[in-house]
């Protein structure tokens, strides 16, 4: 298997402020992204791709007030947002909470993560209307939603239609213009740092750092700003 980073995620309690947090913290006005019907959520995009981490983008995301989830939508919305801890913090402002890592093989990641006594969720289809076309992925959710490990296990996710030649050829990064933000870092610290350091492995995730001690993501950034680094706090 082959894994990278996907693209970083930051949650806010609305869109507008997250674009908001985005502008004055980063210095850049996201892209416009799309709607998730059937976790009604809503998105908006860059760029933050560079040669050591050549897929990453970086998600903003919220709740959609004005989606109506499909009658047959199982479960909690994805990445915890119906969480009330995680909807607490982010009444105080938007949040680094989750990160997402690509495979080529979305189901020998699973097997994988489940031989180490993790159950990272089934693989579930998705897909968003975008300007260059219908976007199709694979990501595996947990029926109650459950990020796991503060965030720190990335969810799985795999672009493209099933046996298809060119996954990535729809990718976000092939859309999205370069933002001025390149990500340098991705750090994890956690006191359950082996468990996590032996999923990575076991899913041949690399570029990512694990650390004992308290739970939290620090993403060090690039931006038009200086150096930025966002940290999750263990939310």
């Amino acid at each position: 298997m082959k894994t990278h980073i996907d693209h970083l995620i930051v949650a806010a309690q609305t869109l507008e402020q997250g674009v908001q947090w985005c502008e004055a913290t980063l210095g850049v006005t996201p892209a416009p992204g799309g709607e998730h019907a059937q976790y009604g959520t809503h998105n908006r995009l860059f760029k933050i791709a560079t040669p050591t981490h050549p897929l990453a983008y970086f998600e903003i995301i919220a709740i959609d007030p004005a989606a109506k989830r499909p009658a047959n939508a199982a479960g909690q919305r994805w990445f915890d947002m119906d969480d009330t801890a995680l909807q607490a913090a982010l009444a105080v402002e938007p949040r680094l909470v989750h990160f997402v890592a690509n495979t080529d093989d979305i189901q020998a990641a699973r097997i994988a993560l489940k031989a180490q006594g993790i159950e990272r969720g089934p693989a579930v289809h998705a897909s968003r209307h975008s300007r260059r076309g219908l976007l199709q992925w694979q990501i595996t959710v947990r029926e109650d939603g459950q990020r796991l490990f503060n965030g720190a296990l990335p969810s799985l996710i795999q672009w493209g239609k099933a046996g298809e030649a060119e996954p990535l050829r729809l990718h976000p990064r092939n859309s999205l213009p370069r933002s001025g933000v390149s990500l340098q870092s991705l750090v994890i610290t956690h006191p359950s740092a082996d468990k996590l350091q032996a999923a990575y492995e076991a899913i041949g995730l690399s570029g990512v750092a694990i650390e004992t001690g308290p739970a939290d993501l620090i993403a060090t950034l690039n931006t038009p700003k200086g150096s930025v680094v966002l940290h999750s706090h263990g939310v």
